[in-house]
């Protein structure tokens, strides 16, 4: 407050009327002050001060307000990994993860002088609100942007679904098809990239890309141009719930599975061992991300610097009964 009141040439108890809203404050006075708190970037209960007083055992989530199984999961996670450790989480959720939505729940969160922040931003227009944060407070990103330079802990997408891929080609189908989750998703770029990566490296052509939304409903809806495509013999969905739809279509077509075609998913969700047939998927450690989170982050309280780490969680297959060798 003392560094605001010198750069505005004026007393710290000005300061503190203007940060209080204080009528008697002249308009001039006011816009002085307001604009040296923000060349300073200064905050009355900002984060450090928790961190230097070590009064907060606080840490502040921001995340969509989503029902989607991956997110959920991840939030359910951190959140016991972190209380685990004596650390109370507060959860900022957000109808969407647009930069203003983003902006202001860091804001509240900062405002409650959390020790640190973790953002569960795995789509793209939560990139501006990133860039904009403070740098002196501790913050990892779950699912992130993997080009931003900030420490990000994710799962393995391309790994993931790499590895999708191939087991439906040594089971001997010819090229797989991909019903790809939302285009500014990073989780789904992801799995769009290890997916062609998977059929490059096979020498396999590589089908027109199918785009949905992570809804059984968009799994549905690809699954009826699918049905009547002889060639596709080997789907693989970028979530569970898109690979129901797309059973439920080719149910309905008479296309059997897996006589006719194979489907792996992704996720594992708690359902998918009891879809008909039981699904092949792929399983995040949903755990290990939370863990490795956690981690950097308390590191970063600790330490009292902010250094860009990056860790991947590699997924793992689980085979069950959607896959066999084509007709």
């Amino acid at each position: 407050m003392m560094d605001v009141a010198r750069l505005a040439g004026v007393s710290h108890q000005t300061v503190s009327r203007v940060l209080n809203e204080h009528p008697n404050v002249s308009e001039q006075t006011r816009l002085k002050v307001q604009a040296a708190i923000a060349e300073l970037g200064y905050r009355p209960d900002r984060a450090a001060r928790a961190l230097v007083t070590g009064t907060s055992k606080v840490i502040g989530v921001v995340a969509q307000n989503s029902s989607l199984y991956g997110p959920a999961s991840m939030l359910t996670a951190f959140e016991e990994a972190a209380q685990a450790t004596g650390f109370a989480v507060n959860v900022g959720s957000v109808r969407s993860l647009d930069e203003r939505s983003i902006a202001d729940a860091v804001e509240r969160h900062l405002d409650q002088r959390v020790a640190g922040l973790v953002v569960i931003a795995p789509v793209a227009s939560a990139g501006p609100a990133l860039a904009k944060l403070p740098d002196d407070v501790p913050l990892v990103t779950i699912d992130g942007d993997p080009e931003r330079s900030s420490t990000l802990v994710t799962v393995d997408q391309v790994a993931g679904a790499r590895a999708a891929t191939q087991h439906l080609l040594e089971q001997g189908h010819e090229s797989v098809w991909h019903i790809s989750g939302p285009a500014d998703w990073f989780d789904a770029a992801g799995r769009v990239e290890g997916w062609e990566a998977a059929l490059r490296e096979a020498g396999r052509e590589i089908p027109p890309l199918l785009t949905g939304d992570w809804s059984a409903a968009s799994g549905y809806r690809n699954g009826q141009l699918l049905a009547r495509l002889p060639e596709a013999t080997a789907v693989f969905a970028a979530n569970d719930h898109i690979a129901l739809g797309l059973l439920r279509a080719l149910n309905e077509h008479g296309r059997r599975v897996p006589g006719d075609v194979s489907i792996v998913g992704f996720d594992d969700v708690p359902e998918a061992g009891f879809y008909n047939p039981p699904l092949t998927t792929i399983r995040p450690d949903f755990d290990a991300v939370a863990t490795a989170a956690l981690e950097l982050l308390l590191a970063q309280i600790e330490s009292g610097t902010t250094d860009s780490v990056r860790r991947t969680i590699a997924p793992a297959l689980v085979v069950r009964e959607s896959v066999a060798p084509p007709a």
